[in-house]
């Protein structure tokens, strides 16, 4: 190609801002807010006996608003042949209270499914376990298939089904011995599966003989410790058993509709009028059968777990049955065995009926009156045999009583609640029941009452069940509920002498976790202190802090959630030794963290605490020393943790918290005590990049708050001061590694010298820039995976070029020596192969040279004069420019030329677009040789066949709307010489 110079388009800016101005419109539409879509059928409106039609979407109509995919959903509802075979909750969850009535249990009443998963965690045991098992054998089922061949009436039918049963209770059972607790709890899974394939199978007798047989084994109490899973387990079993009842029953009901031929299931909210007889046939049927059990605890359990199945009989049966069912519970010897049974009845009982409460008070009044038992020689003959003490075995009573009191204090009154304790107090007095009690009845209540609750536990029989837990059970219902403003100080006077003189650490801190939220919610930071102190005073002796970081974690946490004012946390002498107990160096991190993280979030000002007086939070911003020093300390133990193996996942949370502690100290208009901070910051957390990088970012911003002081008129003050502000940022930034975070700090760090006045600052940072490009990697790692650097730079020389427009040069080093130096590097950079980045850039530098070129500049920054104002348009600058755009556009020129000797055709059309693009804006395509290289470029362009063709046409037309403008007469006519080929 022959040799081409480089003419630039002499602009002027402000008449093509005019001109290419949009016209502005009010609008009250946004591209961002929610559109609402109404559904609107087509009506066809008579007016003068013609028709109109509205207009309506087609697809909204033929839809009529509804998803296609909901409409098919709710037409093709498939029924999962084992949906019949419910899952574990399923009897729990989705039965009603009573057909026809809805449950009235609300939102405050916690479900048993709730408390499962804790009691089969809680109650666990590594000694072995046995389960009694009956399977039918093979010949079993050969006999019981000839039975059913020869049955031709209904009493055979049923004097088969006794037989079988009777031969279950009489024939072969199988003790599986020396089961781990995982077999044991597999083996009982096996039985649930059993008992669903074996209803699935139509074999029903069998079905009832494995929930026999599942009830049998809550009557052995050989490993105990482990009963309440136990229970968990079989129950679950049960009610499994008793939905299959329930629904093969309600299948069997079907009926016609008065005046319809098709029958129907019996709806959720039958009434027992509506059940056919012979379903109600069945339903006795199964209550015979039950009631032929010879042994009482499976009797019980069975019945129990089929008690919905009254609801096809009669509406009134389900009182007298749950009565009838508590008074057998009495026949039960074993106070556990009992007092879970009575659990289960409890917990069917709310459930088929929550309006039915007598049979509730009735079981835990039996046992009340049978309390006696837990202290009889038998029950510490068994606890002797199996080595477990009296306060280990009363634990074992907490998830039974537990629920039975939730049912009593469901929806109850106060006076309940009275009744209740005046029967504890005068049959047990027990330390067990009032702890139940406590945790039942709702906080309220406990609260209104808390110096007489204190009196209670005070007089109780400890018996086994220590005291300190009923002390944290009072202070659980005392954060909850709000006692009487005139007992909040005489309550915890009282509670903490006894818990201060525990000697026990674990039962020390489990009462000073719950307590401690206490007097941050109703007292001052005098009473938080001192509590604080105590624990320390109890957790330092023999270092048994070490073993209870949870506990003392957690009372940070809620010290921290109820004290915002950090000037007051950090006034109490005995919060920062409490954070020294903390030795392990992890879970120290963790606390640290916690505070940072309330301190960065912050809170709202002004904000109310719910002892109903006003406490001063932590405002947005602070210069507190107390406060700055506190958290100095704690992000310099953040930062010391962080370590080679530390992971970038927790070296990013720290760094974004100590980032949000540097933005949350301010010294308003004292900027140099805010950069001695900054100073101080630098020198503390120098192993944490994100935080140098928010430092720099930070002290910029305090160079542009100073210009915004001085409203860009410095004084000798303020410019030495913003000097120094650069001088800290030039010096920190070479300590960051991640090269372009340095690329972007040097160029933003210019910017703000620059519009700080400070030329020599600005110039410094400009060619630290341009000195560290040389250093960029050919590839980096981001999110674990290599990327090319080559975007990245070429991103940043383009925003780089367009900066050094305003920069004026130094007299001392020479016209555009930062350009110079800029197409240095980039000669000399190691690019990829086949790689045409290096020339794109060139085209970036060549755009702004033409900027250069122009008598006044696009943009300048406010009292600095750029190379427009210094050199005035002298012709030796703008030969200098000329010299270097035709310097590039030769390399590019050259390089398109290389391409098509490596046969690159496709990137040649690429490149030869841009440059055309570039010159049509930039260039003066009216002149001789320019425009001819344009026709050049663009026969270029699209000459292999490789042009794009839509960015070509738009490009044309683009030129021909130009050329129809006022002085577009090089545009019309450069249009008329590009040819547009045809790609058919």
């Amino acid at each position: 190609m022959a040799a081409y110079q480089w003419v630039p388009r002499m602009r002027d800016y402000t008449s093509e801002k005019e001109q290419e101005a949009c016209v502005r419109e009010t609008t009250d539409y946004h591209p961002l807010k929610p559109m609402t879509v109404t559904v609107t059928e087509s009506k066809a409106k008579k007016t003068g006996g013609k028709a109109e039609t509205e207009f309506v979407d087609p697809l909204s109509s033929s839809l009529d608003g509804t998803d296609p995919l909901s409409m098919f959903a709710a037409e093709h509802v498939v029924t999962d042949p084992l949906s019949m075979a419910p899952k574990r909750d399923r009897a729990e969850s989705g039965s009603k209270a009573k057909p026809g009535k809805k449950s009235s249990l609300d939102e405050s009443f916690e479900p048993w499914s709730t408390k499962k998963a804790n009691i089969l965690s809680k109650y666990t045991t590594s000694e072995r376990l046995s389960i009694t098992t009956s399977f039918l054998s093979p010949s079993d089922r050969e006999k019981v298939a000839v039975k059913t061949q020869v049955q031709t009436t209904m009493t055979d039918k049923v004097k088969n089904r006794l037989e079988q049963l009777d031969d279950f209770e009489e024939g072969s059972v199988k003790e599986m011995l020396n089961l781990s607790q995982q077999d044991y709890v597999n083996r009982i899974e096996e039985l649930n599966q059993a008992l669903i394939s074996a209803w699935e199978q139509d074999q029903r007798v069998k079905a009832l003989k494995i929930a026999i047989q599942c009830s049998k084994l809550l009557v052995d109490i050989s490993v105990i410790q482990f009963y309440p899973s136990k229970f968990v387990l079989i129950t679950d079993i049960l009610d499994t058993f008793g939905h299959l009842v329930y629904e093969r029953i309600r299948q069997k009901s079907a009926y016609f509709p008065p005046g319809s031929k098709v029958p129907q299931m019996l709806p959720e909210d039958f009434t027992p009028d509506q059940v056919p007889g012979s379903a109600k046939e069945t339903c006795r049927n199964w209550f015979y059968k039950i009631a032929s059990i010879r042994e009482l605890i499976p009797r019980l359990y069975v019945e129990t777990a089929i008690l919905r199945c009254y609801s096809f009989l009669t509406s009134g049966e389900y009182s007298q049955a749950l009565l009838r069912l508590s008074n057998m519970m009495r026949g039960i010897g074993d106070p556990l065995v009992a007092v879970y049974a009575r659990t289960y009845l409890c917990r069917v009982g709310i459930l088929v009926a929550p309006e039915v409460h007598d049979h509730v008070t009735i079981n835990l009044y039996d046992f009340l009156t049978t309390y006696k038992q837990l202290q009889s020689d038998s029950v510490q003959n068994i606890l002797a045999v199996q080595q477990m003490e009296m306060a280990q075995y009363l634990h074992l009573y907490t998830p039974a009583l537990d629920w039975i009191l939730q049912c009593v204090a469901h929806r109850a009154s106060e006076d309940t609640m009275t009744e209740v304790l005046e029967h504890c107090k005068k049959q047990c007095n027990s330390a067990l029941l009032l702890n139940s009690v406590m945790s039942a009845f709702k906080p309220d209540y406990i609260a209104s009452r808390a110096l007489k609750f204190v009196d209670i536990i005070r007089d109780c029989e400890e018996a086994g069940f220590p005291k300190h837990e009923l002390y944290a059970s009072l202070g659980a219902n005392m954060v909850l509920a709000d006692p009487p403003e005139e007992q909040r100080l005489q309550t915890l006077n009282e509670v903490w002498k006894i818990v201060m003189k525990l000697k026990n650490p674990a039962n020390y801190i489990s009462c000073a976790e719950v307590w401690i939220e206490y007097p941050c919610k109703h007292f001052t930071k005098r009473e938080v202190n001192t509590i604080l102190g105590d624990i320390i005073k109890h957790m330092v002796p023999d270092r048994a802090f070490e073993d209870f970081y949870p506990q003392l974690q957690s009372i940070v946490t809620k010290v921290l959630s109820h004290m915002h004012d950090f000037a007051v946390l950090f006034s109490m002498d005995k919060f920062l030794p409490f954070i020294d107990m903390f030795q392990k160096e992890s879970i120290k991190v963790e606390v640290c963290k916690t505070v940072m993280e309330t301190f960065t979030s912050g809170a709202r000002p002004g904000a109310l605490y719910t002892a109903g007086y006003k406490k001063r939070v932590q405002q947005d911003t602070t210069s507190d020393p107390v406060i700055m020093n506190a958290l100095m300390f704690i992000c310099k133990t953040m930062h010391d943790s962080v370590n080679a193996l530390t992971l970038e996942d927790e070296k990013k949370a720290i760094s974004n918290l100590i980032c949000g502690f540097i933005r949350r100290i301010s010294f308003g208009r004292d900027f140099e005590q805010q950069l001695s901070f900054y100073v101080e910051a630098r020198a503390t957390f120098s192993n944490l990049e994100p935080v140098l990088i928010e430092l720099v970012q930070r002290v910029n911003q305090l160079s542009m708050e100073t210009h915004k002081v001085v409203k860009g008129n410095h004084s000798r003050k303020t410019a030495a001061f913003v000097r120094a502000c650069a001088a800290y940022s030039f010096i920190t930034i070479p300590s960051i590694n991640n090269i372009f975070s340095q690329l972007n700090l040097y160029l933003v760090s210019g910017q703000v010298a620059l519009v700080n006045g400070a030329l020599t600052q600005g110039d410094a940072f400009m060619k630290a820039a341009i000195g560290l490009l040389p250093e960029v990697p050919r590839t980096i790692l981001v999110d674990g995976k290599v990327r090319s650097t080559e975007p990245l730079l070429a991103e940043y020389i383009n925003n780089f070029v367009s900066n050094l427009l305003v920069v004026p040069d130094n007299p001392d080093q020479g016209v555009l020596y930062l350009i110079r130096g800029l197409l240095n590097v980039l000669q000399n950079y190691t690019w990829e192969d086949n790689s045409d980045a290096k020339v794109r850039s060139y085209l970036s530098v060549t755009c702004v040279l033409s900027a250069m070129s122009q008598e006044s500049y696009l943009y300048h920054v406010n009292k600095v004069d750029s190379n427009d104002r210094l050199y005035g348009g002298d012709p030796k600058f703008l030969n200098e420019v000329q010299q270097i755009a035709n310097t590039l556009i030769t390399e590019v020129l050259e390089h398109l030329k290389h391409l098509q000797q490596q046969e690159a055709l496709r990137r040649q059309s690429a490149l030869a677009l841009e440059f055309f693009t570039k010159m049509v804006v930039h260039g003066d395509v009216g002149s001789g040789k320019m425009g001819s290289l344009a026709v050049n470029l663009w026969n270029l362009a699209q000459k292999h066949g490789y042009g794009d063709t839509k960015v070509m046409v738009r490009t044309l037309e683009h030129l021909k709307k130009k050329g129809t403008q006022t002085n577009g007469k090089e545009y019309a006519e450069l249009a008329a010489k590009l040819p547009l080929q045809s790609r058919t």
